[in-house]
C-alpha cells in the first residue's frame, strides 16, 4: 500500500479538465510516472473517501522551449490522470466550478 501524497501530485487546472469535471464527473490529476492505474484508483479513494469508476492514464511528452534568443531546453515529462468518480459524488478540488 502507497501512500496518496506519493501517488498523487495535484490536480490540473485547464479548460478542458473544468469541464470533464462539471460534465463527465471526471477528474485530472497530476501523478507520479511510476504509478499503474490500480494504484490511482487506490490512492483516490483513499485521499478523498469516493468511490473510483474508472481511470485512464495519459503520458505527457516534453515540449521544446525557448529561453532568450540563444537558448533551448524541453520542459519536464509528466504523467496525468483522469479519475471518474461515482454519480452524485464531487471533489472541491478546483473549488466552486
Amino acid at each position: 500500500m502507497v501512500k496518496y501524497s506519493e501517488v498523487i501530485k495535484g490536480p490540473v487546472f485547464t479548460e478542458k479538465a473544468f469541464r470533464l469535471a462539471r460534465e463527465n464527473n471526471t477528474y485530472t490529476f497530476k501523478v507520479g510516472k511510476k504509478y499503474n492505474k490500480h494504484q490511482i484508483k487506490e490512492a483516490v479513494e483513499q485521499a478523498f473517501g469516493v468511490k473510483v469508476i474508472k481511470v485512464r492514464t495519459a503520458n505527457v511528452k516534453p515540449k521544446m522551449k525557448r529561453f532568450g534568443w540563444r537558448y533551448t531546453g524541453y520542459t519536464s515529462s509528466w504523467k496525468k490522470a483522469y479519475v471518474t468518480i461515482e454519480e452524485g459524488k464531487t471533489l472541491d478540488i478546483y473549488g466552486e466550478i
